[in-house]
């Protein structure tokens, strides 16, 4: 009897991912952890090992299909002790309930603008409408292309037994995964707005306003235009800053190090060591960073508007922005206030490999309580780098430049490294944030700080 492969839990929070690559095919032998296929889920790209040694007899997806956590994947039979095959009839409900995930939306959308698909949900909306035609909100369906909503085709179906639009809502779960909860909400806050009723969210958490961009222009109409479909990490990060954007008031300060000496030092340091251990600024300021959270607690915390609290986080997990083809990812080093610098320098060099050739997993990237976002390589004098919701605040480091500094009787050429620190202006004021990033210029320049303050 064949057995069935499934998609493994990857990670908390993640629910589902999309097959990039499948490493197998019909009839291959297999081994036990051997790699079937991989497949990228926020900001990360997992290989799916199997589960037994045996032959693959069929493989249930395909290249660019987005598949859930718990989904079946292929079946295969096993040489050796099988995997306890799952009951068909807990399979059935999957494979009927699969297919809703692309023509339910289609079709929801294309009953929309047609005057006798769904004349039930018409009817309450025209009323109040009528009474209160200045409150009256576009319910147009703003589906874009062969885009599917993220939501179970359960949550799909109550939307549309609604008459709500699935695309118009924007979900509360994780990578925007749509709930009955935010459908229910989407509808009540709708009907509020119609018929004048209360506008206060019976909500404990975010409240999930509408996610709306207006409608582009037809370019071609002023040259030709080429199309190209947004990756995973690209919609994921335009998320995640488009909602640190506009919910987060963020100042930025500036500041620079004088690092004449320690590179003199990182330089000699690195002579002498394995390439794998080669000393980084970026190591240097992770250490230093963590030292300055200890100093300047509540830029180690995030905003809970909730329950009108901060939270302090007694732990120090530094992320650090990494440049990689697919976009930008942060992994992070954990417990960063605990390690010397010549471990977090190991670590940072071999997580950024992993990072770059996309072998990183989403638990890596998660935890985060400060983030270092490092352009110095690149060039630039400055930039203001945007925090990364729910953190306080994120460090930005810039080409360092020999410039002249008067030291008291004369001109002295310098090397000084440019930083940037925006933070939270809700949490942070700017006499801490001048205060926090003027302790780490000065433990930069005299190590002995990172000892003697506290």
């Amino acid at each position: 009897m064949a057995t069935e492969i499934l998609v493994p839990e990857v990670s908390d929070g993640v629910t589902e991912g999309t097959i990039i690559s499948i490493n197998v095919s019909v009839g291959d032998k297999v081994e036990a952890d051997q790699t079937l296929l991989e497949m990228e889920t926020d900001k990360a790209v997992v290989a799916i090992p199997s589960p037994f040694e045996g032959q693959i007899t069929e493989i249930k997806v395909a290249e660019g299909d987005t598949v859930a956590i718990g989904a079946v994947i292929m079946l295969g039979t096993a040489g050796g002790a099988a995997e306890t095959p799952a009951p068909e009839s807990a399979a059935a409900p999957e494979a009927v309930a699969e297919p809703e995930t692309a023509p339910a939306p289609s079709a929801a959308v294309e009953a929309a603008p047609a005057p006798t698909p769904e004349p039930v949900p018409a009817t309450p909306t025209a009323v109040p409408a009528t009474r209160h035609p200045a409150t009256q909100i576009d319910l147009t369906a703003v589906r874009s292309g062969d885009m599917v909503a993220p939501a179970a085709p359960s949550v799909r179906r109550l939307a549309r037994d609604l008459g709500a639009d699935i695309y118009q809502i924007q979900g509360s779960g994780p990578a925007g995964r749509i709930s009955e909860d935010d459908v229910r909400l989407f509808v009540r806050t709708a009907m509020q707005n119609i018929t004048g009723g209360s506008t206060t969210p019976s909500v404990t958490g975010e409240f999930p306003g509408l996610h709306a961009q207006r409608p582009l222009p037809d370019f071609t109409k002023w040259g030709p235009v080429t199309h190209e479909p947004m990756s995973k990490v690209r919609r994921i990060t335009a998320d995640a800053m488009g909602y640190a954007w506009s919910t987060i008031p963020m100042v930025t300060q500036y500041d620079k190090a004088d690092i004449t000496e320690l590179e003199v030092f990182r330089k000699e340091f690195n002579g002498k060591v394995d390439p794998a251990g080669k000393l980084t600024m970026t190591a240097i300021l992770v250490k230093v960073c963590a030292a300055a959270l200890q100093a300047f607690p509540h830029i180690n915390s995030s905003l809970d508007l909730v329950r009108s609290e901060v939270v302090i986080k007694n732990h120090y997990h530094i992320g650090v922005a990494v440049d990689t083809p697919g976009g930008l990812l942060v992994p992070v080093l954990r417990d960063a206030d605990k390690k010397g610098i010549e471990s977090l320098a190991v670590e940072l060099n071999e997580v950024a490999t992993k990072t770059r050739e996309r072998r990183i997993s989403p638990a890596d990237m998660e935890g985060g309580t400060f983030t270092i976002s490092n352009l110095g390589g690149i060039g630039g004098t400055a930039f203001t780098p945007i925090v990364y919701a729910p953190q306080a605040a994120i460090l930005g480091v810039s080409r360092a430049e020999m410039e002249p500094t008067w030291q008291g009787d004369a001109f002295e050429p310098r090397l000084r490294m440019p930083l940037s620190l925006t933070y939270d202006h809700r949490i942070v004021d700017g006499a801490d944030g001048a205060r926090f990033l003027r302790w780490i210029c000065q433990a930069i320049e005299k190590p002995i700080n990172l000892v003697m303050k506290g």
